[in-house]
């Protein structure tokens, strides 16, 4: 193991995110297109919306465990054996997931959104929630917890129903299980542990209340249908792993699974600022959304395969050639406002327009250059100013304003006199105020010519020269309003170049907490394999002191020898009869007074290691002493180097 962590920090690059990256580049796309297939014909899942560079380390690290020596021998190990498909397919998966991870985001939560969730609910009602990605389930039972502690604040609280999803089986089963050490419970306090947990030994075990609360389940948030109606999505650091265009089709999903004004909770490196059409911010530094009425209403982009029909229609068929009456009345009131309701329009505080009627063409007209939803911007002349005065002091006032006899020119020539009636629009549930606009025609449209001749007979010479200087008058504020206008939009212009540094920030963020949780990741396994290293050292440690206990404690003199007689172990029986000391370990035994002779020993000890069998005899000293020797053959399974044990007996302290 050491060897090969010292070769991998060997050739560990210096910036280990600028090679990911270089490598996520260098990769051919042909190539990468067919591990994408490989994977997504054997796992099922699709990776190619992952972050180029993400997907790039990961694979750049498989490619450096296997020892692979380019793209393509990775691609034929990939498509001659199953098994390593199957590794890299878990280590794309990054399930790096505490309990209460980001404690500050969690009790922001509690506080802002879950007493929300239990508002005017009923026993008979469900409070539903999604965590995607819920990995082995510590974030799942962290918002169980959370719920559940709230519940029991409630006389008759309503039921909760946790949908937590991954597209890894592996995570899910350690998720439904609920059992996780108690080093995974350091962010958890002492008292919810006693309450939610059941401690067993060095693991503790979700309480069973906590659990019915959760339902686990093999789900692609990418390709699978959504759940639906939900009150709170939990969909924390997955953005940080996919491209682009894998988030703008994962976010329209989340909001089309949220009820109106549901509630989105995301990691502290994501943020929804390219979707504020579909979310508003409730905790911009605890990352918590809310889900808008959108207008228009998002549209999910299709999520089943190409042979498959996107959502059926599953319905009765309808009855044909039978009109009801709903649909007669129907009917009738679509003509008659399309054809006897004067033009409108419906526009929010900063004047864009958000409906239009039919007919409004008449009063509005497409202005050259950027396109615009403004309605002021959009009237035709001789209506522009009136129309954004009107507007301005009505969404000040919050009142209805109206303007009389206004002339507007109409496309074909004629002229048009009508009243601009603008009032606020009460609608119940409203998010934000909206103001409706009407343009009432006063009179029949006339001709160009009738029009001037009429107004030569109203109007003598010095009312038409009052109508020439207020119409000079009107030029000029027209010249104002359009330099304006353009102050304001070379304003936006700005807007939309710090909205893009922003976005850069975020996205080197993103990378940034994407490479710290690989880390952890990484770190993680270094702590388990460190673990289990200890462990054996440990158990080697332990082994080595029981024997030299039992060394001490036999009465035998035994000492282990070398073929060539070097002492590697004795007890203390037989340093008695030789003087042996601890320090006398790798001497040799004929260098040492002995009361017999050892000589033989040299001849007699390659046919004992050869036949493998003990050989036993007596020697007698040249003092008279008498000793049993016995010799026996010792190695272990795979050793290289055998030895001999050697058995000294005094036959003389026997009798």
């Amino acid at each position: 193991m050491g060897d090969r962590i010292a070769a991998h920090v060997a050739a560990a690059p210096n910036a280990p995110d600028a090679q990911a990256d270089g490598v996520a580049r260098e990769f051919d796309a042909e190539l990468l297109t067919e591990i994408f297939a490989i994977l997504r014909r054997q796992v099922g899942h699709d990776f190619s919306g992952y972050k180029p560079s993400t997907f790039g380390r990961r694979l750049q690290r498989r490619m450096s465990v296997v020892g692979a020596s380019g793209l393509d021998g990775y691609l034929k190990l990939l498509r001659a054996d199953p098994a390593e498909v199957g590794v890299l397919f878990r280590d794309l998966l990054i399930g790096v997931t505490n309990f209460f991870r980001d404690t500050a985001a969690f009790e922001a939560l509690t506080t802002q959104v879950i007493p929300k969730l239990f508002d005017a609910r009923a026993a008979i009602d469900v409070i539903r929630i999604w965590v995607p990605a819920c990995s082995t389930g510590e974030e799942v039972y962290s918002l169980a917890i959370l719920l559940r502690e709230h519940m029991l604040t409630l006389a008759d609280p309503p039921r909760v129903q946790i949908f937590a999803t991954d597209i890894d089986e592996r995570a899910l089963t350690v998720a439904r299980i609920g059992r996780y050490p108690r080093a995974y419970l350091s962010a958890v306090s002492p008292e919810r542990i006693a309450q939610h947990f059941v401690v067993e030994g060095d693991s503790a075990v979700v309480e069973k209340a906590v659990r019915d609360l959760c339902t686990f389940a093999p789900h692609n948030v990418l390709r699978d249908p959504p759940f639906s109606r939900l009150d709170l999505v939990s969909c924390r650091n997955l953005m940080i792993y996919l491209g682009v265009e894998a988030q703008q089709h994962l976010m329209p999903v989340l909001h089309y699974a949220l009820r109106p004004r549901g509630y989105l909770f995301i990691g502290m490196a994501e943020n929804v600022t390219r979707f504020e059409d579909l979310f508003e911010t409730i905790d911009k530094q605890h990352r918590i959304f809310q889900a808008r009425d959108a207008i228009p209403p998002a549209r999910l982009r299709p999520m089943s395969g190409a042979d498959t029909p996107i959502f059926a229609n599953a319905g009765h068929p309808q009855r044909r050639n039978v009109t009801t009456h709903a649909a007669l009345r129907h009917a009738v009131e679509t003509q008659m406002l399309s054809e006897f309701t004067p033009p409108h329009a419906v526009v929010t505080r900063t004047g864009e327009a958000v409906h239009y009627s039919s007919r409004i063409g008449d009063h509005l007209e497409v202005v050259p250059g950027q396109p615009t939803r403004e309605l002021a911007a959009m009237a035709r002349k001789g209506l522009r100013l009136d129309l954004r005065t009107a507007l301005r002091e009505a969404i000040e006032g919050n009142t209805l304003v109206v303007r009389e006899g206004i002339g507007v020119e109409l496309p074909d020539g004629r002229f048009q006199s009508i009243s601009l009636v603008v009032k606020p629009l009460n609608m119940p549930g409203a998010v934000e105020p909206l103001f409706l606009v009407v343009f009432n025609e006063a009179a029949a449209p006339v001709e160009k010519e009738r029009q001037q001749a009429l107004e030569a007979n109203e109007r003598d010479t010095a009312l038409q020269g009052l109508e020439r200087e207020l119409s000079v008058t009107r030029e000029r504020l027209q010249a104002v309003i359009e330099e304006y206008e353009t102050s304001l939009e070379e304003l936006k212009s700005s807007n939309e170049e710090l909205y893009s540094v922003n976005e850069e920030m975020q996205a080197a963020n993103e990378e940034l907490e994407a490479s710290k949780e690989e880390t952890q990741s990484l770190n993680e396994e270094l702590q388990t394999m460190n673990s289990e290293l200890a462990s054996k050292i440990e158990a080697v440690d332990q082994l080595s002191d029981d024997q030299t206990t039992l060394f001490e404690g036999m009465n035998i003199a035994s000492v282990l020898l070398t073929p060539d007689l070097h002492i590697r172990m004795f007890t203390n029986a037989a340093a008695q009869i030789f003087g042996l000391q601890p320090s006398d370990v790798g001497r040799s035994l004929r260098n040492f007074s002995a009361p017999i002779p050892l000589a033989w020993l040299q001849n007699e000890i390659p046919a004992v290691l050869a036949a493998n069998r003990p050989s036993e005899r007596t020697i007698e000293g040249a003092d008279g002493a008498r000793y049993r020797v016995r010799l026996m053959a010792s190695s272990r399974k795979g050793g290289r180097k055998p030895g001999i044990v050697a058995n000294f007996t005094n036959l003389l302290e026997q009798e």
